[in-house]
Order: structure tokens, then C-alpha cells, then sequence
């Protein structure tokens, strides 16, 4: 059980944006496990894995989201979470092992990591990626065929223009996510309610333009080769076989490109994998520790 969090919850980047930081368990612990959270979500998605790990547990609001300061105009983005990532490493775990555990965004932040600061791999003993991708998601239609997919993507890109065109005080104002239609999105089969309303929570609590910033840089990530950094680290690729964000076409390439991981699905879940089998991802991370 991870102990209480410690005083100074604040982390401040290079271009001054302050990062909402939960650091739990033994500030000495030969081992820290870094959980990153997915687009839109903010760091309490991993409360139930979390309040069971071993060890010391770091954790996180990227920016724009959850408690953190919205993303300056030009850095919602993969690539400068993956620097936040190296610069919060580097003031709060400068050294030790490390375990990286990334869902969705989360894990594609682990890649862009890999990529841009390779010497960083070094120090990490273990990386599990969770309902993630290392490319290929734009024009996204979430398995809705053929004129019903092309018009949820034209009414995507249209709801997106809008939020981009408001200012502040109306978003605000905006009506949060419906329930029926984040559980169709998110979840697998028979998801708790508890857990939906709570994700509908976090996406309300993202700031509107960094999500859509955000969404841009979901379109334009493409880590299959950064992926070759990763290989000689002990790798867990979990996937839901229900999963309509990353399907598991997704999984099936990372477990190709990294030949030594453990592919893992897990059947009637979707993309909420941290909540919907929270038991099964902390026996997988602790496994590594």
C-alpha cells in the first residue's frame, strides 16, 4: 500500500508550466514506478493501481490537464510531454531504477522518451504499456463502418474547430461528456458505473484547447522505429480486446517491433484498462519491480 503523498504536489518545466505531481511510498527506494496517464484523463485513472503498488509511485497531470496549467499556445504535443517526463525524472528521481507504465498517451509520451532522450532508457528497468499505439491513428472512425465513420471524423474535426475558436469563459460553460457515449467509446463489456462517471470526471477537467491540441499530435505520432531503443527492456503490452481507440492491431505491432515483450489481452475490456482490470495491471507491473 503506497504511503500518503508528499509535500510540494507542484513541478515547474522549462517553459513554465506547472505540473500537478502526486509522489507516494519511500522517497529511497531502489526502484520508482512512474505511471502516465492517457489523453484527456489525469492522473486519479490510476488511483486503484496505484493504492496497490510496492515501493515508491510517482505520478502526474500532463499539461493541460487535470490539475496541471493548460499547455502554452504551441506545446500540447507528445513530444514536449516526453521532455516534461525527462525533466521531472531528472528533478524528482535523478537517480535509480525506474519502471515507466504509460496508458494510451501515456505510453506513447514512454516512446517519444525513447526517442528523444535515449540515455534516460539506461536507468529503466521495465516499461508496461497500456491500450497504446505506436502510430497510424489518424482518421480514426472507432470501427463505425463506411458513411457513419467518415461523418463521426467531419464531426469531429468540426466540434474540434469550434472548442479552438472559444474563449475561456464559454468553454467553461460547456455541457460535460454523456455518460452513454463515453462508455460506448471507452469501455469494454459490463463496465462499472463508478468507473465511467468517474472518467467522465477527469475529461471534464481538461482544459478544452490543449485537448484539442492534444488530438493533433494523436494524428501525427508515428513511434514504430523509436521503438527499437525499447527493445532490450523488459517490456508488458496489455491491450483490450475490446478496445475501440487503439485496437489491437495496435498492440499486435508493438509486440512485432519489440520481439521480447509479453503481449497481453484481456478479453471483454476496452481502452480503460487501468480502471476496468486494475488488478491485472498492478500484478504486471509489480512482476517487473
Amino acid at each position: 500500500m503506497s504511503a500518503p503523498a508528499r509535500v510540494d504536489p507542484r513541478f515547474v518545466t522549462s517553459d513554465g508550466t506547472a505540473l500537478h505531481v502526486v509522489d507516494t511510498g519511500p522517497p529511497d527506494a531502489g526502484v520508482t514506478t512512474v505511471l502516465l496517464h492517457g489523453w484527456t484523463l489525469d492522473h486519479t485513472s490510476w488511483d486503484a493501481v496505484a493504492s496497490a503498488l510496492p515501493g515508491r509511485v510517482l505520478r502526474y497531470d500532463h499539461r493541460g490537464h487535470g490539475r496541471s496549467a493548460p499547455a502554452p499556445v504551441g506545446t500540447a504535443t507528445i513530444e514536449r510531454c516526453a521532455d516534461d517526463l525527462a525533466e521531472l525524472l531528472a528533478d524528482r528521481v535523478p537517480t535509480g531504477r525506474i519502471v515507466l507504465v504509460g496508458h494510451s498517451m501515456g505510453g506513447m509520451t514512454v516512446m517519444a522518451l525513447a526517442e528523444q532522450h535515449p540515455s534516460l532508457l539506461d536507468r529503466v528497468a521495465g516499461v508496461v504499456l497500456v491500450a497504446t499505439s505506436s502510430g497510424e491513428l489518424a482518421g480514426s472512425t472507432l470501427g463505425l463502418p463506411g458513411p457513419l465513420g467518415r461523418a463521426f471524423v467531419a464531426g469531429e474535426k468540426a466540434l474540434n474547430r469550434r472548442i479552438a475558436r472559444l474563449r475561456r469563459a464559454e468553454l467553461l460553460k460547456r455541457p460535460g461528456p454523456a455518460l452513454p457515449g463515453l462508455r460506448w467509446m471507452l469501455f469494454g463489456k459490463r463496465p462499472s458505473w463508478r468507473d465511467v462517471t468517474a472518467t467522465a470526471a477527469m475529461v471534464g477537467r481538461c482544459h478544452p484547447v490543449s485537448m484539442v491540441g492534444f488530438r493533433g499530435s494523436l494524428d501525427e505520432h508515428d513511434r514504430r522505429k523509436a521503438l527499437a531503443v525499447l527493445a532490450d527492456v523488459p517490456t508488458v503490452v496489455l491491450a483490450g480486446a475490446e478496445d475501440r481507440l487503439t485496437p489491437l492491431r495496435h498492440a499486435r505491432v508493438l509486440a512485432d517491433e519489440l520481439p521480447h515483450a509479453e503481449l497481453v489481452i484481456h478479453l471483454g475490456a476496452g481502452h480503460m484498462l487501468p480502471l476496468e482490470r486494475a488488478r491485472e495491471v498492478t500484478a504486471h507491473i509489480t512482476a517487473l519491480l
